[in-house]
């Protein structure tokens, strides 16, 4: 038995060195085609993922005033080191970036990577087959671009969140960047903001 155990395992093994192999050896990485097909199945399914996680969590209503809301906005963002790139307190709005993960720190991109990596693989490997178990999300290279609302409403102001993925540097693995953020961290990142807008509103106007 444990021969047969050691056997199973040695081919696995084997079989991975050689798909390696084949999928780095100069002229057998997929067709140009073939990957950005993969690109553009990933972006159809993230970007429904990410239209869907906003729509139940993008927006939240508070029962202060507008200038309160604008305010306890910028001073959150920042606080989770993300860099005002342009603002407009009259049109009530902000955007920020800052080099990605952020604002998710290294753990916390790392925990939604893995949670993500296994269906992103399979979307993409009818598309390019092996070549997709190599597949992994890279931060490195980009700069998370989230942008802030603040809109009056009658129960008080509601405030929206979005975000989006810049390239600053091309990827070390040459696989094509993708349009929107994994779904896992996108849900973390907003948790994370809302969590720290509710500590400033309760630190700064005393709501229970």
């Amino acid at each position: 038995m444990k021969a047969k155990g050691l056997d199973r395992l040695l081919g696995r093994f084997l079989g991975a060195c050689c798909a390696a192999l084949f999928l780095f050896a100069p002229g057998c990485a997929p067709p140009p085609h073939d990957i950005a097909e993969a690109i553009k199945a990933i972006n159809t399914v993230f970007r429904a993922d990410y239209e869907a996680i906003l729509k139940a969590n993008g927006t939240r209503v508070f029962p202060v005033t507008r200038a309160e809301a604008y305010d306890a906005v910028r001073v959150s963002l920042a606080r989770l080191r993300m860099i005002v790139e342009t603002q407009d307190p009259v049109l009530g709005y902000v955007n920020v970036y800052a080099s990605s993960p952020l604002p998710l720190t290294q753990s916390e991109w790392r925990q939604a990577a893995e949670a993500d990596l296994p269906r992103t693989r399979e979307i993409i490997g009818p598309h390019i087959g092996l070549y997709s178990h190599f597949f992994k999300f890279e931060p490195e290279g980009l700069q998370t671009v989230i942008g802030g609302t603040v809109v009056k409403v009658p129960s008080g102001t509601a405030i929206s969140f979005t975000a989006r993925m810049r390239e600053v540097a091309p990827p070390r693995s040459g696989f094509p960047r993708r349009e929107y953020l994994p779904p896992t961290a996108v849900r973390m990142g907003l948790d994370k903001m809302w969590a720290e807008l509710e500590r400033e509103f309760k630190a700064t106007y005393r709501r229970p």
